[in-house]
């Protein structure tokens, strides 16, 4: 069994523990829902916030023409998943699952799209509870935008128009907003759309375990902060066995003993904030996005490296800038 959001093949010793039927675990794992763990436990994928607007926005198109209660969107790791929603006269209302994680403050949140006709093409508009940057743009990432505009596509293809203006908004999501680490990446007013993969992890106590378990059991080991930084480094890192740790750096400590190479990669704003939280006193910049993308060889961000090494000098900590090429690799 192969599961296609990490990537990797299922120890057959690990599914003869699951008392799940064979053929259930296989759908359940190849459809992207399910994690097995080393025991046999079976942990419940989320949608992202990304997978949740595009239902919300489908459904808010469709039922321009008539009512639908459940639609089927594509993620962007090649999945379609479906989706319960609730829609009627051009409102679309999705709310979004967290499977079986434990620390999503987004988990239950409702995302409300409003779809009006247009003579031509797809106009998709952020509203309230949707963040925004310093500079006024709303914060979707262009993977979730892209895949929301597919959607809308499958809907208007559906219902026979030719163009439609949908407007995205998250009920609440100013207050939520305030749970996310939105306000230190400059993001103020709403939560972020989110989504390279379309799905969420698991993450909890179960879930650690099993990442610890992958790691002690390979030599050469890279540790991730996001699916952008895994991709990377499966394409840099060939021999490395690439594991997806969120924020929860804690694991370098318990780890880094235990394995020939340990690399912490991924794009630069979680590892460096990790290194240095102050990172950007006295810089002028808002975001760390920000300032890679204006002065990539600022000094504060070899000065987080540094102070990372000091805590962990046998940790190599590789950076990508957002196209995937290497900012800073630290050995």
């Amino acid at each position: 069994m192969f599961d296609p959001i990490n990537g990797r093949e299922i120890p057959e010793e690990w599914i003869k523990r699951s008392s799940i039927p064979r053929n259930e675990l296989k759908e359940g794992i190849e459809s992207g829902r399910l994690i097995l763990l080393p025991d046999g436990k079976v942990l419940r994928r989320g949608f992202s916030t990304g997978t949740t607007a595009s239902a919300a926005s489908k459904a808010a198109v469709l039922s321009i023409s008539k009512r639908v209660d459940r639609v089927s969107v594509m993620t962007p790791i090649g999945i379609r998943v479906e989706l319960l929603v609730e829609s009627a006269n051009g409102v679309g209302r999705a709310v979004k699952y967290a499977g079986d994680h434990e620390f999503d403050v987004t988990d239950g949140i409702e995302i409300m799209a409003t779809a009006r006709l247009s003579d031509e093409g797809i106009a998709i508009k952020a509203g309230r509870g949707i963040g925004r940057f310093e500079d006024g743009r709303p914060a979707i990432n262009p993977i979730p935008m892209e895949f929301i505009r597919r959607a809308v596509r499958e809907a208007l293809d559906a219902i026979g128009e030719q163009g439609v203006e949908v407007e995205i908004e998250v009920v609440n999501g100013e207050e939520v907003a305030k749970e996310t680490l939105n306000p230190e990446y400059g993001i103020h007013g709403g939560i972020s759309i989110l989504g390279t993969t379309g799905f969420v992890e698991p993450w909890n106590e179960h879930l650690e375990e099993m990442v610890k378990l992958v790691i002690e059991r390979s030599s050469k080991v890279a540790l991730t902060t996001g699916r952008r930084g895994a991709n990377f480094a499966r394409e840099l890192l060939k021999d490395h066995e690439v594991v997806v740790i969120g924020s929860r750096f804690d694991i370098i400590r318990e780890v880094e003993d235990k394995v020939e190479e340990l690399v912490l990669c991924g794009l630069p704003g979680l590892i460096l904030r990790w290194g240095n939280p102050d990172i950007l006193k006295s810089t002028g910049f808002r975001t760390v996005r920000a300032m890679v993308l204006e002065n990539p060889d600022d000094e504060a961000v070899d000065d987080a490296i540094r102070r990372i090494k000091k805590r962990h000098p046998h940790l190599r900590v590789l950076l990508f800038n957002f196209d995937g090429s290497i900012l800073r690799d630290v050995r």
